[in-house]
């Protein structure tokens, strides 16, 4: 088959604690859903394993890992507050050691499956953590897998292309190759100056020889379809046929679609899906990977509907009642896999963006003459 799919049951026993946004559950209701709806049949499913701990020294510094490793036991030491460990995004919990190198052990085997020529695509739900920093967890992320698969990839190919379709700003991933000209790191997410991280701004394009190797879309609040696949077709599908990638990582946080607690934006899965389908026609090998999204039901649709572009399936809209079933044990509802009507935005909307894309256009080295 053409297609690995990471099996999520092992991360399934693992919690961020019973208040924590971040709910693991998402990742067993999703793959139930794609079960239900045939997608399964597919794929090729792998069993994740832990990544080995020397790739994981090619990002992370050892103390780090050290600390992480301390903290598996679900035991808060006050030291581990340096680390980035024990605040309201980053809990300590049982099993935390195993369960990252689980999550960056998965997107591992899935750049090297693709990189070795077992399949063409990949897909790790689970993954996409991609605020964990060298030396210290960020933004419910302790580990970088996003970083780990790129590594991974560049093993075998000259030029790889990172694109962050999340609400929030890929800054790991950015960090870790904001001086390297082999890895183009495109990022589309709200303005930090609203959300979490607070950074991505456009005039971040890299240094060094890195400089023009970094592309920052930041939105204002409110965006809806309208302007996202505008300014997709407006900057990002130029710079990136500018910098013609041998392989693709594909950040897919469903946080970006509207309703999510945690954000604000107006997108709906048409803006989802014609990402995915743009990069579906690259015809590039391909490595996709979960992220954000703390409304269930728009997690469930939207991974879904990406193992669907993946794994070049149609899908129908309805949803399965032995679904709906377990869903309900944990509070979710979903009455249909169908998209929603494309939402638009504001003149202010437009404006803010319209001043992002006039000034990429001038001075991005991928998108000016």
């Amino acid at each position: 088959m053409r297609v690995a799919f990471l099996d999520t049951s092992p991360f399934w026993r693992y919690s961020y604690g019973p208040t924590h946004p971040f709910k693991t559950y998402r990742l067993f209701l999703t793959q139930r859903m794609q079960e239900m709806k045939g997608l399964m049949g597919k794929v090729r499913k792998i069993r994740p394993e832990v990544i080995p701990e020397e790739m994981l020294l090619k990002f992370h510094t050892a103390d780090y890992l050290e600390v992480l490793k301390a903290a598996n036991d679900g035991e808060y030491r006050d030291y581990m507050a340096a680390y980035g460990l024990g605040y309201g995004d980053n809990p300590v919990f049982p099993g935390i050691y195993d369960y990252s190198r689980l999550v960056a052990g998965a997107s591992y085997l899935a750049a090297r499956a693709v990189a070795e020529g077992e399949v063409e695509r990949a897909f790790n739900m689970a993954g996409g953590l991609h605020h964990a920093m060298p030396d210290r967890a960020s933004g419910f992320c302790y580990l970088n897998d996003p970083v780990m698969a790129i590594y991974t990839l560049l093993e075998r190919y000259d030029r790889v292309l990172y694109l962050d379709i999340d609400a929030h700003h890929g800054d790991g991933v950015q960090y870790a190759f904001y001086y390297d000209d082999r890895v183009l790191t495109v990022s589309t997410h709200e303005s930090g100056r609203y959300l979490f991280p607070g950074t991505g701004y456009e005039y971040e394009m890299g240094e060094g020889r890195g400089y023009g190797y970094t592309l920052n879309v930041p939105f204002p609040p409110g965006a809806g379809d309208d302007v996202y696949t505008y300014t997709f077709g407006e900057v990002v599908a130029p710079a990136v046929e500018r910098f013609r990638p041998d392989a693709v990582v594909t950040q897919l946080g469903a946080d970006a679609l509207s309703g999510d607690p945690l954000t604000h934006w107006n997108l709906t899965l048409n803006s989802y899906l014609h990402v995915l389908r743009y990069i579906r026609s690259l015809n590039l090998p391909w490595v996709a990977l979960g992220g954000g999204g703390y409304r269930i039901g728009n997690v469930v649709k939207a991974w879904t509907w990406a193992l669907a572009v993946l794994s070049d399936s149609e899908l129908d809209e309805g949803v399965p009642e032995e679904w709906k079933g377990l869903a309900e044990e944990y509070g979710v509802k979903l009455e249909s896999l169908a998209l929603d009507e494309p939402t638009g935005s504001g003149k202010g909307v437009w404006n803010e963006v319209e001043r992002v894309v006039s000034y990429l256009k001038d001075r991005h080295p991928l998108l000016t003459p």
